[in-house]
């Protein structure tokens, strides 16, 4: 059985191994594929694994043989599931895989932004502290978070780890979602009053036509103005020019971003130009235990596919 995989590198730059997929059939691991490689490198493949290669209906109509797709990622948006579900393939994921990393940087990037140890470090090495006439100095305003309120957008794994760590912060926390759980001591809001309550909001919700722009000028309105955006789930959930004109206005007081719209972005990004807008290049996910767990389970998923009892199946 002829397996693909046409986006290795980010899941294993080179600290993993492939040896457990490779004994499930003739495995063919690209680090990237251009899509105009595309149907050239997977034509004759019974197994594609994927994580941002786009899988549309043009393809898979020109691939006979193709059978399963593994997306090496929780979100699956990269594959038409209503062209797959027609050719009778099925598509599964991998959920989870990164929960507790993905919740330990949202607080990576709210510290940065409130204590801005990154700034001081900087600082202390410009000199700035050797020339202070004084024992210790702010290069920014610093903020407690004992008392705040986060608002945490979607609730699934990611939300509730999130929820967790705030409250371990002794955060007041309160939550938008489309499942609530009877008998949860969560308060449960509308995004209107998220929104205008929270001192910090945290993305964690899928990307789906309803999400995307969820994060728009109308709800940036409702913001503090000493208020945090924080988004680790999808780029297109916030409307890039909107919030960036929010940081430049004042409107809110900050925002730490693992995601963008276009990844990589081009270098015209408004956010690049903003005041107090922390980006990082969507690592979150990314630490060697959380992939380690995703190539796991990447593997059993082909595994259990090819036994006849799948698992993860989102189609």
């Amino acid at each position: 059985m002829k397996i693909v995989v046409l986006d290795g590198y980010t899941l294993n730059p080179g600290d993993l191994s492939w040896d457990a997929l490779n004994r499930l059939g003739e495995c063919v691991v690209h680090d990237r594929t251009a899509p105009d490689q595309l149907v050239e490198r997977v034509t004759g493949a019974r197994v594609l694994l994927t994580n941002k290669v786009v899988l549309d209906r043009g393809t898979m109509e020109l691939l006979s043989d193709l059978a399963y797709i593994g997306v090496q990622a929780t979100g699956y948006n990269v594959v038409d599931l209503e062209a797959a579900r027609d050719r009778g393939i099925v598509v599964t994921n991998v959920p989870a895989y990164g929960t507790d990393s993905v919740a330990q940087h949202v607080f990576a990037l709210l510290l940065e932004l409130v204590s801005g140890v990154g700034r001081h470090d900087e600082a202390v090495r410009a000199g700035k502290w050797s020339r202070s006439p004084d024992f210790s100095f702010n290069e920014v305003s610093m903020t407690e978070l004992a008392g705040l309120t986060m608002g945490v957008v979607g609730h699934g794994a990611i939300g509730k780890a999130v929820t967790r760590i705030a409250e371990a912060f002794n955060m007041k926390v309160i939550v938008h979602t489309r499942t609530r759980e009877r008998g949860s001591p969560i308060k449960y809001v509308d995004l209107e009053t998220l929104f205008s309550e929270s001192d910090i909001v945290s993305l964690h919700c899928h990307l789906t036509p309803e999400t995307k722009g969820l994060v728009n000028g109308e709800r940036l309105q409702l913001m503090k103005a000493t208020s945090f955006l924080i988004n680790t789930s999808r780029g297109p959930v916030v409307d890039e020019q909107a919030l960036a004109e929010a940081l430049h206005t004042g409107q809110i007081a900050g925002a730490g971003l693992d995601v963008l719209t276009v990844e990589p972005p081009p270098e015209g990004n408004p956010l690049f130009r903003t005041r107090n807008c922390i980006i990082t290049p969507h690592i979150a996910w990314a630490t060697r235990a959380a992939r380690k767990r995703l190539m796991d389970t990447a593997v059993d998923n082909v595994r259990a596919w090819m036994e006849g009892r799948p698992v993860n199946v989102v189609t």
